[in-house]
C-alpha cells in the first residue's frame, strides 16, 4: 500500500514539473534536416532514420557500407554482440530492404552473408546528411 501512494505521489511531482504548452520551449527547424515523404512513417521526433539510428543497427550497416560483403561472424566479431542479437537487428534491416541475407554451406559449415543493398546506402547517406546538418546547427548557435 505505501508503494502504491508514494509511487502516485512520484507521478504527480512529476506531472507539476511537465511544462505545458505555454510554458514549453518553442521548436525550431533545422536547416538541411527534414522529413520527405518516404521515409517519414519511420523517423523518429527529430526525422531521424529510427531503423538505421539504432546503434547495433548503425554498426551493421555501416560496416557494410565500408566491405562490399560481410558474415555473420564477421559482424558478431566486429561489432562485439550475440548471435541472437546481431540476428534479430540483421532481420529488422534485411525486411526494410536494407541488406540482403545469403545462407549457403562451405563443406559441412553454414555460411551466412550479408551485403548492403541501394536502399541501405540510401538511407544510411538520408541518416548521415541529417547527422551532419544536426552537427552544424549545433556549432553555428
Amino acid at each position: 500500500m505505501a508503494k502504491d501512494s508514494a509511487a502516485r505521489k512520484r507521478a504527480s511531482e512529476h506531472a507539476e514539473r511537465r511544462p505545458d504548452s505555454a510554458g514549453a520551449a518553442q521548436l525550431r527547424p533545422v536547416d538541411g534536416v527534414g522529413a520527405d515523404a518516404e521515409s517519414a512513417s519511420d523517423e523518429g521526433a527529430l526525422g531521424l532514420d529510427r531503423l538505421i539510428h539504432e546503434r547495433m543497427r548503425l554498426g551493421i550497416v555501416s560496416a557494410l557500407a565500408a566491405n562490399d560483403s560481410l558474415t555473420f561472424n564477421d559482424l558478431k566479431l566486429l561489432l562485439g554482440t550475440t548471435d541472437g542479437n546481431l540476428s534479430v537487428h540483421a532481420r529488422k534491416l534485411e525486411d526494410a530492404n536494407y541488406i540482403t541475407c545469403t545462407k549457403s554451406f562451405e563443406g559441412r559449415v553454414p555460411r551466412t552473408e550479408y551485403k548492403l543493398t541501394a536502399d541501405g546506402r540510401r538511407a544510411l547517406k538520408r541518416y548521415v546528411d541529417h547527422m551532419e546538418a544536426l552537427i552544424r546547427a549545433i556549432r553555428e548557435r
